[in-house]
């Protein structure tokens, strides 16, 4: 079997160039745009191809073209074969080129790789001093929190490294998320512009026990109050997260389909990880006010919403609940009102350790929905 030709390694951030599978492609290179967004594990949001052409540095021609705003819809046809002599030139160029970011790859630090994440990903200097949303927040308290590792070498980092990070961090399980989160960011972010090569943040894990379950769910007469409260901002968002199981954090990133009516989200284990929830009928209407002025359920940080949650509880004169005695009260209401076990732990995310409800149990929305549905709203 006759061997794929090599071509040069593209510049960082340049984009990139794919043959495509097949013998009888026409156009069987790929060009892509720099990769603009990844998903909160660091998996590249995929790219729509900006043009297909026949030959690989026709597509080098056009992603130059591309990062000069210098390309158009059909420019590409405009191309002929290049010479012997200018594909060698091109390729000498790029060699020095790579030759030059390695070197300047190995100097850069931690701090170095965050203050550029920091740039690409929210769109300001990591020093400015406006008001940040809520994943901003999140990834600035993490990275206070990796200060062991602040002046070391990114690219010398191994799993060892991150993982003591990790294990020394004295602060709480939701802070341990965080820091392995902005970890999968960063090596994204780092790899999609060569400046590391290996993800080494695949390997790292939270060995802490989960510190969040005890708590203590919101009474009937809580509730109630709550309801004669809906149209308040944090009294609506209390609602929502006592009828849909999810912790506060999960929210940060919350999908919602109105068309079908659930939610897909979660965070911290594999069974609890982008699970479907259906959204209760009752607060459905809080969940389309929500996503129709906010575009999302929480406008700041979680620390931000607990301290506003505090105030309001006091003042409605209830007694003090932490965000995650909402995901209590829901456990709570399934058990009252007669919601399958099962289903109930599908619902909150837990993992089941049986193997046959491990393995074979798949429940439809519809199935979730007919239990979700039987809990009854006192108002």
């Amino acid at each position: 079997m006759a061997r794929r030709k090599k071509y040069p390694k593209l510049p960082n951030g340049y984009g990139s160039i794919k043959r495509l599978s097949g013998k009888n492609r026409t156009n069987p290179y790929g060009v892509y745009p720099p990769t603009k967004e990844f998903d909160l594990n660091g998996t590249p949001v995929p790219q729509k191809a900006i043009c297909y052409v026949d030959d690989w540095y026709k597509g080098f021609t056009v992603l130059t073209w591309y990062k000069n705003g210098e390309y158009y819809e059909g420019r590409e046809k405009e191309l002929s074969s290049d010479s012997e002599e200018l594909k060698n030139q091109i390729i000498g160029i790029l060699s020095k080129y790579n030759q030059s970011q390695r070197e300047v790859a190995d100097q850069k630090t931690f701090t170095d790789i965050y203050e550029d994440y920091y740039l690409w990903k929210f769109k300001k200097p990591f020093d400015h001093t406006e008001k940040r949303a809520a994943m901003e927040t999140s990834m600035r308290a993490a990275y206070k929190n990796c200060k062991a590792i602040h002046g070391q070498s990114f690219k010398s980092l191994t799993t060892n490294d991150l993982q003591a990070v990790v294990d020394d961090c004295p602060r709480k399980h939701a802070s341990l998320e965080l820091i392995v989160t902005l970890f999968h960011q960063m090596y994204a972010y780092a790899g999609a512009n060569d400046l590391v090569d290996k993800d080494y943040s695949r390997y790292v894990k939270i060995n802490k026990q989960d510190d969040d379950e005890h708590g203590e769910s919101f009474t009937e007469e809580e509730l109630k109050r709550l309801w004669k409260n809906k149209n308040d901002p944090i009294c609506s968002m209390l609602l929502i997260m006592c009828y849909s199981g999810f912790r506060i954090s999960a929210y940060l990133n919350m999908k919602t389909d109105l068309d079908e009516n659930c939610f897909q989200g979660g965070v911290k284990t594999k069974a609890g990880k982008d699970r479907i929830v259906p959204i209760h009928s009752a607060i459905l209407p809080l969940v389309e006010h929500k996503i129709k002025t906010t575009g999302g359920y929480l406008t700041g940080s979680t620390q931000a919403f607990r301290k506003e949650m505090y105030d309001k509880l006091d003042e409605l004169g209830i007694e003090k609940h932490t965000p995650h005695d909402c995901r209590h009260t829901f456990s709570m209401l399934c058990d009252k009102y007669g919601v399958n076990e099962n289903d109930k732990k599908t619902m909150l995310g837990h993992a089941f350790q049986d193997v046959t409800n491990k393995v074979y149990r798949h429940r439809s929305l519809e199935e979730l929905r007919k239990q979700i549905e039987k809990i009854q709203v006192c108002r």
